[in-house]
């Protein structure tokens, strides 16, 4: 019945298309700047289904909706399921793994067809996957990993391309191999966090001088870094040349806290959300490594549709980081 449709609905469209033409197309220009507005504000064939995807029902628990970047994700999910006339809800795990594991068991009882799981912890995670698949039920990462080989698919960037990309334009921007630097790290056990500190470390392998006068967690959050900042600041005064921020939203709380002190120290940062790329745009931070959040849950809805359909799904789907600097901040402005 569906590809029926499909095909009437074509049969009609070309039809109008051809009375259109036979008209003079006075509505063609009106039509265009619908889609060209429509791609502007998110492309509309970035949130077309590769699969088959009306009336599916699709639920998403995410580490937190506290943050752009989550919140990103779960936008561009919505106006992915509208237009693909799929049901969607997708649930804030408020930094908890136990309350993600409560709302796949939720997602299940409510009979979902697939479920997106974006994990807080990648161990503790491991359980939300064990209940899905259990229930017979695709789940499909996204962003942050889960260690279980029973993950239908994942769709994510390369989190230790990531510190390893910062770290080395940290030096290459600082212009030598001997300064002291302090790192902020994302919530411990995460596998952005992981990951990010194992590229980190990377690059530090090379530079033995770069020394790290402090390393700890801001769980992600701009008022916790700036908190953690200021204190760093009344420990190491003058002797820290740099900060290594594993996202944004830390490396600009850490900025803050800098620029109430009366000292200007080099940020960088990791997601290229709006706020960081005004701060590249004014040199608050030097630079940040994108994150592509919108293609990242589209990846992932795209898999679990196929999942859903029977289709073969690729293991894994990489997106790869791009650096915004003060050279090309301007390509992402207003980007979403």
């Amino acid at each position: 019945m569906k590809k029926l449709s499909r095909i009437l609905a074509l049969v009609l469209c070309l039809a109008m298309a051809m009375f259109l033409v036979a008209c003079g197309n006075t509505a063609a220009p009106a039509e265009e700047a619908e889609v060209e507005e429509a791609e502007a504000a998110g492309g509309v064939e970035d949130v077309a289904a590769e699969g088959d995807a009306a009336g599916l029902k699709i639920g998403a628990t995410y580490y937190s909706l506290q943050n752009e970047f989550t919140m990103r994700m779960d936008n561009q999910a919505k106006k992915w399921a509208e237009a693909n006339g799929v049901e969607y809800t997708g649930y804030d795990g408020d930094y908890n793994a136990a309350t993600q594991l409560q709302q796949v068991e939720t997602m299940i009882a409510d009979g979902v067809d697939a479920i997106v799981l974006n994990p807080q912890d990648a161990d503790a995670c491991a359980a939300c996957v064990d209940a899905a698949v259990a229930a017979g039920i695709p789940i499909v990462g996204v962003n942050t990993m889960v260690n279980s080989d029973d993950l239908t698919s994942y769709c994510g960037s390369q989190d230790v391309s990531a510190g390893e990309d910062i770290m080395q334009y940290m030096i290459d921007y600082i212009g030598n191999d001997e300064f002291n630097i302090v790192v902020i790290e994302g919530p411990m056990g995460q596998s952005a966090q992981l990951q990010r500190w194992e590229g980190i470390n990377n690059i530090l392998a090379d530079h033995p001088n770069v020394k790290i006068l402090a390393v700890d967690t801001a769980n992600w959050s701009r008022s916790e870094a700036m908190t953690l900042m200021e204190t760093w600041l009344t420990t190491y005064g003058d002797d820290i040349n740099a900060v290594i921020g594993e996202n944004d939203e830390m490396a600009l709380g850490a900025r803050e806290a800098i620029k109430a002190a009366g000292k200007d120290i080099p940020c960088i940062g990791i997601d290229g959300i709006t706020d960081a790329v005004t701060a590249v745009e004014n040199g608050d931070m030097i630079a940040s490594d994108f994150q592509n959040a919108e293609g990242q849950i589209e990846g992932a809805l795209n898999a679990a549709v196929a999942a859903v359909n029977g289709e073969e799904v690729e293991k894994e789907v990489w997106i790869p980081f791009e650096m915004i600097t003060p050279d090309n901040y301007t390509e992402y402005q207003g980007r979403y």
